[in-house]
C-alpha cells in the first residue's frame, strides 16, 4: 500500500476551521483555542515523517490537537485550583418530589431523535453547556463529548477519586438538563 502525501501546506485551508471548531468546543476560549491549533500544527509538521497514512489527515491532525487539548487542561488544573463544592444551583431539592422521583413530566423527552435533529437545539445545547461553571463543563466534555475514560478525566483533571468525578458529572447532567427543560423543551 502506498502512503499517501502529506501536504502541510494545505492542513491549515483544509483542516484548520474543524480542529479550530473541536478545540473552541473543549476549551471555551477563543485565544487558547487558536493557540492550541498552531501548536497541534506544528507538533504535526515536526512528526510528518511518521504519519503512515492508516487514516485521514483531518483525524490524525485532531488526534493531535486532542493531546495538546489535554495537557492544556492540566496545566489549567494546576494553575487555577476550582472549588467543586461551590457550585450554583446545586441543591437538587428542586428537581425532585418527595419521594425521590422527577418533578418534571418525561413526556417532554419522549421524541429525542427530532431534537437530535434540531440545529436550534444544539444552539441550546452550547449555551446551557456554557453555563455550566468551567470544571463541570470540563468534566462533561470530557467524558461525554470525548468520551474519555474515568483513568484519563481523573490524571487530566487531577480529580482525587473516580466517586469525586461520578458526582461532578452528574451536577452537570443535572444543570444541563434542568437549562434544557427551562430553555428548549418548554419553550
Amino acid at each position: 500500500m502506498v502512503k499517501p502525501a502529506a501536504d502541510p501546506q494545505k492542513w491549515l485551508d483544509e483542516h484548520g476551521d474543524a480542529m479550530y471548531a473541536y478545540c473552541l468546543l473543549r476549551v471555551r476560549d477563543r485565544t487558547a483555542a487558536e493557540d492550541l491549533v498552531q501548536e497541534a500544527l506544528l507538533a504535526a509538521l515536526q512528526a510528518v515523517d511518521g504519519f503512515k497514512g492508516q487514516s485521514s489527515e483531518r483525524t490524525w491532525l485532531i488526534g493531535i490537537l486532542k493531546h495538546k487539548t489535554l495537557d492544556h487542561l492540566r496545566r489549567v488544573v494546576r494553575e487555577k485550583p476550582l472549588d467543586a463544592g461551590n457550585v450554583p444551583g446545586e441543591d437538587t431539592e428542586d428537581y425532585f418530589d418527595k419521594t425521590e422521583h422527577w418533578n418534571v413530566s418525561m413526556s417532554d423527552w419522549e421524541q429525542p431523535e427530532r431534537s437530535l435533529e434540531n440545529e436550534q437545539f444544539w444552539s441550546t445545547f452550547n449555551d446551557c453547556l456554557e453555563r455550566l461553571p468551567e470544571r463541570l463543563r470540563t468534566v462533561y466534555a470530557l467524558r461525554e463529548i470525548d468520551g474519555l475514560a474515568t483513568e484519563e478525566i481523573l490524571e487530566a483533571l487531577n480529580i482525587s477519586t473516580a466517586n469525586n468525578l461520578w458526582v461532578m458529572l452528574s451536577r452537570a447532567r443535572t444543570h444541563l438538563r434542568q437549562c434544557l427543560e427551562m430553555n428548549w423543551f418548554t419553550a
